[in-house]
């Protein structure tokens, strides 16, 4: 009943986790000849993070990322708008984390090799197509040099990301991904953290916006954290702009010049930024939501199913639990097509409504609605927007989204601890 996983990033090794904890067999492709840590900052949700304490990853995650505390929104101006706590300080039982993606994405492979063997991933093998054929499902595979080969299994879940082959096959006649004219860039700075050392700010609005976290406890001899910060330009969607490339490195004349009036007393952005390392330019893209995931006996996971703009915080973590809800599903109808499904009907509806209102409702949404009433100045933020209006868009989102305290702190466990899949019966072999 061996599960073929195409895609070894963050939901993919998710998955393989999982597999492993309740019993099922598995196998990892993965395109690029050796997996490496890429990217910045990412967030993970109370949500994500239980499901990853879940999998024994408790002490390891605490080792690679920072507790946020709060989450605070700012004018253009850095007057203060709204500030609401995070994770356990929100009410969770469970902490949020702001980590960097990469070591993130290590810890996952690092947990999996030791825990299932060097050979459960296969690297250099990059998923081209699949088939439903006697009643297997087929991946078909290429390497670098064109060698192609064929791994069967009793399902394929793709989860090879935003220009997924396995999505592409499943929707032929989609295109290329979404963009709505937003274009972001990314770093990482050395700095003397600010607030609480674990706060969460976004500042000014859609059109000029800047996001910063940190994702390491500062250093008790130089009192430096590595701060983690997002710079968001908008511009006319119908004008061309690079496809995206998490590799890419920036010029900072082409956006900092915008940033250059954020000084305040509690954060210098214009310093932040050209302090950075490396900077990366990445257009914000998503995909409309799909009519289904599921042929057969393959189904789309993580940013293959439902990629979606990165402002809600719920990237990563929304690929994790689909990994999650996928092996809940394994336990619940075997290693099925009707498992497939089951995973499909409950995730596919959530994650569509999450796509659609990342577009125009997203948790940043009041920035922009005190921007257009008041241009970003105030003498008290009461008299633009009140206390109750600003609390019940960040509830609504949180709905929306699955993050409502009460819900995540009532849900059972996803996966019951010690569970095992069942072996296959003579119906389920036949399905």
């Amino acid at each position: 009943m061996t599960v073929l996983i195409a895609g070894g990033g963050i939901a993919g090794l998710s998955l393989a986790l999982t597999c492993h904890q309740i019993g099922v067999p598995f196998k990892v492709f993965e395109s690029v000849p050796r997996i490496r840590p890429l990217g910045v900052g990412i967030n993970l949700q109370p949500s994500a993070v239980r499901e990853l304490l879940d999998l024994g990853l408790q002490d390891r995650l605490g080792q690679i990322g920072v507790r946020t505390r709060d989450y605070g929104m700012y004018t253009k101006f850095g007057l203060h708008i709204w500030t609401e706590p995070r994770g356990t300080w929100a009410g969770y039982d469970w902490p949020q984390y702001s980590v960097h993606r990469g070591k993130l994405h290590m810890m996952l492979l690092e947990e999996l090799l030791a825990r299932a063997g060097e050979g459960c991933v296969e690297c250099g093998w990059t998923a081209t197509s699949f088939g439903n054929e006697d009643g297997q499902a087929v991946l078909h595979l290429r390497n670098a040099a064109g060698e192609e080969r064929v791994a069967r299994g009793d399902l394929l879940v793709g989860a090879d990301g935003i220009h997924s082959a396995i999505r592409r096959q499943i929707a032929p006649a989609e295109g290329e991904p979404v963009w709505g004219g937003a274009v972001l860039w990314r770093g990482t700075t050395q700095a003397r953290p600010y607030m609480t050392g674990a706060s969460m700010v976004m500042i000014g609005y859609s059109g000029l916006r800047f996001v910063a976290y940190p994702i390491s406890p500062a250093d008790p001899r130089t009192g430096l954290a590595t701060i983690n910060w997002i710079a968001n330009l908008n511009y006319d969607p119908d004008a061309a702009w690079n496809k995206e490339d998490w590799n890419r490195e920036a010029k900072l004349d082409d956006f900092l010049p915008r940033f250059e009036g954020m000084r305040f007393d509690w954060l210098d952005v214009p310093g932040l930024i050209r302090a950075a390392d490396k900077v990366f330019e990445y257009p914000m893209v998503d995909r409309d939501p799909l009519e289904r995931w599921t042929v057969g006996r393959v189904s789309l996971m993580g940013d293959a199913a439902h990629a979606a703009y990165p402002v809600g915080s719920n990237g990563a973590g929304s690929a994790i639990i689909d990994a999650r809800k996928l092996g809940r599903a394994f336990l619940d109808h075997g290693v099925t097509p009707e498992a497939l499904q089951a995973y499909e009907a409950q995730m596919r509806p959530v994650t569509t409504q999450v796509v659609l209102t990342n577009r125009v409702a997203g948790p940043d949404q009041i920035l922009d609605v005190v921007e257009e009433r008041c241009g970003g100045r105030f003498g008290h933020i009461e008299e633009v927007i009140s206390a109750q209006e600003l609390a019940g868009h960040a509830a609504r989102y949180k709905a929306i989204a699955g993050f409502a305290v009460d819900a995540i702190n009532a849900a059972p466990p996803t996966i019951p601890a010690g569970a095992r899949c069942p072996a296959p019966t003579k119906e389920r072999q036949g399905a």
